[in-house]
């Protein structure tokens, strides 16, 4: 499913599409806002979005096969809730 296909999934429920796109891009403006503060979003039953930090590293260039060096930074984690384990299996 993208992007659409959850906003004519969301459409069905309120009243326009217009709607629906709105309701989708607040709830992931929302998401990423909080993950940008370095605040976790935990969606009770679906599961829980939050910001981990990744320590610099040696890497390998795959075309030349040399060593380059690999910078730290944050990136976004989703950890999936029991409800959505469950549903998945």
């Amino acid at each position: 499913m993208n992007k659409g296909e959850l906003i004519e999934a969301v459409g069905k429920v309120v009243c326009t599409k217009k709607e629906a796109a709105a309701a989708v891009d607040t709830v992931l403006g929302a998401i990423k806002a909080s993950l940008k503060k370095g605040k976790a979003v935990t969606l009770v039953g679906f599961g829980t979005f939050k910001v981990a930090k990744r320590k610099a590293r040696v890497g390998r260039n795959p075309r030349t096969g040399r060593t380059i060096k690999i910078a730290a930074k944050k990136v976004p984690v989703f950890k999936a809730g029991t409800d959505l384990k469950k549903a998945v299996k």
